[in-house]
């Protein structure tokens, strides 16, 4: 029995692999932001003063959709590299590392922090270095498809501190309330 794997079972592996974790980490990232009310119509984050570089709202949709594709990708090719040395350490990085980022929204939207998400961010941005240099040893392609993310998570720390800048005061504070009628 040959213990090398054909290109055709490699290619194989890749896919079921990227079938699995693609959705789920994109599935992970939308409920993140989805338990955590994020973004406009949170009453708290709309009272909130933005920074001038704020980008449209959609903006924020279209590229976690795309950041989170890419690194169930990445995390698929470190997944099918089965036998790879430094494989284990660079799958144990990405999760650390995604607990970080799926943390950040309920800690800046829901529970107001916005120094509390700075310090997430910080934490998350050394963690992403860290799995892209494990991630090089094991298929460099994949831990060039976390460029990216690392620089989108570098522009939200820019933005989470000119937050916290702009409204030291809401840093903790209690939202506007909504009220909600129902009629029996």
């Amino acid at each position: 029995m040959n213990p090398i794997a054909s290109p055709a079972q490699l290619r194989a592996s890749l896919l079921r692999w990227s079938l699995v974790l693609v959705p789920l980490i994109v599935l992970l990232g939308f409920v993140s932001g989805k338990v955590a009310a994020s973004g406009p119509g949170n009453a708290w984050f709309d009272a909130l003063a933005k920074p001038g570089i704020y980008p449209p709202p959609i903006a924020f949709a279209i590229v976690w959709t795309l950041l989170y594709v890419m690194m169930g990708f990445a995390l698929a090719m470190i997944c099918a590299a089965r036998g790879a040395r430094g494989r284990g350490p660079a799958v144990i990085a990405f999760a650390v590392q995604f607990v970080l980022n799926l943390a950040w929204s309920p800690v800046f939207f829901a529970m107001h922090r916005i120094t509390g998400g700075l310090v997430i961010l910080g934490l998350l941005v050394t963690a992403v270095i860290i799995t892209i240099l494990l991630f090089a040893r094991v298929r460099p392609v994949a831990a060039l498809l976390l460029v990216p993310y690392l620089a989108w998570i570098c522009f939200a720390s820019y933005l989470n501190f000119a937050f916290l800048q702009l409204n030291p005061d809401m840093d903790g504070a209690e939202g506007p309330r909504a009220v909600e009628r129902f009629e029996i």
